[in-house]
């Protein structure tokens, strides 16, 4: 009897060890496996950190580019006010008057100011030259307030191109420029070529 007793638990021990050893080569699958997953969650990870680094450096080199350009462009937009729209005003410059004493005091001067536009003059391509045509002007002050056919005399950045209609039925595209440089920086870079592209209205 104690031979046979211990023959069975031989022959039952020797019976377990093929699932014992299906079952440690399981365990050891799912750890491989989740090793696996460990690394490539980790690798996706650093590669997303890595590409997102790269976009916002690439931005913010394109935003200081437009900046120098605006600083480059910067003109001194001086004339009347023609319309005033939601958006801005669209003003005739041309008016070397409005850069001289007692008008250069304030960026609106009234519109029963004696001032003339010198109908032959041509606007130089350097930073502060005075800007010369019918324009379009954004990103100025809230006061004073602008009336109809006020004067404007301000520093303004280049900032694209605007449409409006002169008249009803009519459009015209013209400059836009931006009293405000951050303004100009932002509009440039929303009708910049890219994803985003497209020209927008402020």
């Amino acid at each position: 009897m104690l031979i046979q007793a211990r023959t069975a638990s031989v022959v039952a021990g020797s019976a377990s060890q093929p699932y014992q050893r299906h079952k440690n080569a399981a365990a050891a699958f799912c750890l491989a496996l989740a090793v696996c997953l460990v690394c490539i969650l980790s690798g996706s990870a650093s590669a997303q950190t890595s590409t997102n680094a790269v976009q916002t450096n690439t931005a913010l080199v394109r935003a200081e580019q437009i900046r120098s350009a605006c600083v480059q462009g910067r003109r001194y937009v001086c004339g009347r006010v023609l319309q005033i729209l939601p958006e801005g005003l669209v003003v005739d410059s041309g008016y070397a008057d409005l850069l001289k004493r007692p008008f250069n005091k304030s960026w609106v001067v009234n519109g029963t100011a004696t001032v003339t536009r010198d109908s032959r003059a041509v606007e130089e391509n350097e930073p502060d030259a005075m800007c010369v045509g019918v324009v379009f002007l954004t990103g100025t002050p809230k006061n004073p307030k602008v009336n109809p056919y006020d004067y404007v005399v301000t520093h303004a950045y280049p900032a694209g191109e605007y449409k409006y209609s002169p008249v009803p039925g009519v459009e015209k595209t013209v400059r836009r420029f931006s009293a405000s440089l951050d303004r100009a920086i932002k509009l440039n870079l929303e009708s910049a070529p890219g994803p985003s592209a497209g020209q927008k209205n402020p």
